[in-house]
């Protein structure tokens, strides 16, 4: 029978020192991760996150629009206003049924969607993000638009496209500060994926939700956006997601008025957030009740407004053409504005950043019909749409140049980029400046309790694993040796020597140079003792404690701060096997945040 199994052993002894090797790759690959700049690594990731993502946000698009063309009138994903007033009323209710009982039987940690929920787990979490939570957010997102909930795709997307990169993340066992860089490609993939707006995505990741900009940063994020971009414009081509003709500004004597549409839309993106977080006052009503409410309201408002219903790009594009009324468009952006937060703040999983849009397209027209009765060498009506709607983002979430890159890439128009600039900064300063407004991303996580840090100090920790700094000079010993083994062990020049019990586990850190220095103190060799207790000899001992090699700067400072150890034993499991990495020490975090973090 040995003779049998004689070709497989010999196939596997030659197969040994390739996965020798390639083990040997993989560990270093992802200890190299763990530096501030594996810039080549991060690149090559960016790629593979932005192809999966890719393919999360077309399923995700496929599933919605198929679902819509298969009950709406003519086929048309976005013609709720084809429905009669009885289905308009009702298919929110309907859906509101299915959401409240399937959020009620969810526990409350997996209720929570959006991007919200992606900066909450960057903060709190190192960005982990769960499979479930990738499921809930898709067939919760579906739900919402297809049963003609006031909502967008893009806040969803954005969930799903960080779910699918940190799961990937995981997976490969990749540093924590990696796996934000990875979020981050996976958030602007889905921007860029669902919008066609590869600059956007890049701008919307580090201004929001990173809260930063990096060099090592930008390159792996532009390089999923670009992958994103292209791969979706396989199915979808090309087009801006609006079509709007080449329209500017008329006169400069119109830059009066563009400055009050700033700052009236500034109000209007603080008024949208205040409803919202009022109306998260009713947290603690049971979740299906609050669904069933959400939906009953946008049901009826639905009833005589059905435009409110689904994405409305469909209205964005009438505005922007000038096809809509004055009295309609104001209508139109009060009753999202209230359905839109009223729907948020009771807990309906619905995505923002589509209806910020919207609101502010419906006012910035409304604002530039107006301007053509007052002024009549005024910019149309389109024009003050795009404004508008730039605006009401760059306000409402407080990234102003994401706003400006999303209207400049949704409409292909480069005349809107210096009245943009001024409107978008014009709101976005009178909504921080007067009515104190945050982004509605972190004025949801405070209103939670929770806070979302983003100090140079906590982004530099952040920036870098434990394996970036460890002390890699370490060895071990039993708490007993004999002289010649301590010699020996000596000779290898370690910097920390760990001294194991006879289990094995780690007792304490004893500095290399205090065992040198108690075998110095010995002037006549011969008086040297023959077993040394290295738990005994006078020395600076350190109290340790294990953290995984992925575990970033700012986990390890954590872990001192809590436990008051005076050292970290990095280790990696592989296997089921433990092994030491290195030493990490609190002055060694204190040193790269000093002189090589910032």
């Amino acid at each position: 029978m040995n003779n049998d199994f004689s070709p497989l052993s010999s196939l596997t002894a030659k197969l040994m020192p390739f996965r020798s090797k390639l083990d040997s790759y993989k560990h270093g690959f992802r200890e190299r991760l763990g530096a501030a700049d594996a810039l080549p690594q991060l690149a090559l990731l960016g790629f593979f996150v932005g192809l999966v993502t890719t393919l999360v946000i077309l399923l995700f698009r496929g599933f919605i629009e198929t679902a819509l063309s298969l009950y709406l009138p003519e086929g048309d994903p976005e013609n709720f206003e084809g429905l009669s007033q009885t289905l308009r009323a009702t298919l929110p209710l309907s859906g509101a049924i299915i959401i409240g009982l399937i959020w009620y039987k969810l526990g409350v940690v997996h209720r929570k969607t959006g991007v919200a929920y992606v900066m909450e787990r960057l903060a709190y979490h190192q960005g982990y993000m769960s499979l479930k939570s990738l499921v809930v957010q898709f067939f919760g997102g579906v739900l919402t638009v297809i049963s003609g909930q006031s909502s967008g795709r893009e806040g969803p997307a954005v969930h799903l496209g960080s779910a699918a990169a940190s799961i990937m993340g995981q997976y490969f066992k990749l540093p924590n500060n990696s796996i934000r860089i990875l979020i981050a490609c996976g958030t602007a993939a889905a921007i860029s994926a669902s919008f066609n707006t590869p600059i956007a995505g890049v701008i919307f990741a580090m201004e929001v939700v990173l809260m930063e900009y990096s060099l090592i940063g930008f390159t792996p994020i532009i390089i999923a956006s670009v992958t994103a971009a292209f791969a979706s414009q396989m199915f979808y081509g090309t087009e801006p997601a609006f079509l709007v003709p080449q329209l500017d500004l008329s006169s400069p004597f119109e830059i009066p008025y563009i400055i009050f549409c700033g700052l009236l839309i500034g109000a209007v993106s603080a008024s949208f957030v205040r409803l919202t977080l009022s109306s998260m006052r009713f947290s603690k009503v049971n979740i299906f009740l609050r669904i069933l409410a959400a939906g009953c309201f946008t049901g009826a408002v639905a009833y005589f407004i059905p435009e409110i219903m689904g994405i409305g790009y469909d209205t964005v594009n009438d505005t922007f053409t000038g096809n809509v009324t004055l009295g309609i468009l104001c209508g139109i952006a009060i009753a999202k504005l209230i359905v839109t937060a009223v729907s948020l703040g009771l807990g309906m999983p619905n995505g923002m950043i589509g209806p910020t849009l919207f609101i502010g397209a419906t006012v910035g027209g409304a604002l530039g019909i107006i301007a053509q009765w007052i002024m009549p060498f005024a910019s149309s009506t389109g024009f003050y749409a795009m404004l508008g709607m730039g605006a009401m983002m760059g306000s409402a979430l407080q990234a102003p140049l994401a706003a400006l890159m999303a209207i400049l890439e949704l409409t292909q128009n480069p005349n809107i980029i210096l009245p943009g600039m001024l409107a978008i900064v014009i709101s976005s300063m009178f909504a921080s400046t007067v009515f104190k407004q945050r982004s509605i991303f972190i004025s949801l996580l405070e209103a939670q309790g929770l806070d979302y840090s983003n100090s140079p100090a906590v982004q530099a920790l952040r920036s870098a694993s434990v394996v970036a700094i460890m002390d890699r000079k370490l060895s071990r010993a039993q708490k007993s040796i004999e002289l010649e083994d301590a010699q020996e062990l000596l000779r290898q020049k370690p910097n920390w020597i760990a001294v194991e019990n006879e289990s094995g586990q780690t007792m304490s850190l004893l500095p290399a140079a205090d065992l040198v220095h108690f075998l110095s103190s010995y002037e006549d060799n011969d008086k040297l003792p023959e077993q040394i207790a290295l738990l005994e000899i006078p020395a600076q001992r350190r109290d340790v404690a294990n953290i995984s090699y992925q575990a970033t700067l700012e986990e390890a400072l954590n872990s001192f701060n809590q436990q008051g150890h005076g050292a970290l034993l990095v280790e990696r499991n592989s296997g089921g096997l433990k092994r030491i990495l290195g030493v990490v020490t609190k002055n060694d975090i204190d040193h790269y945040y000093h002189f090589e973090g910032h």
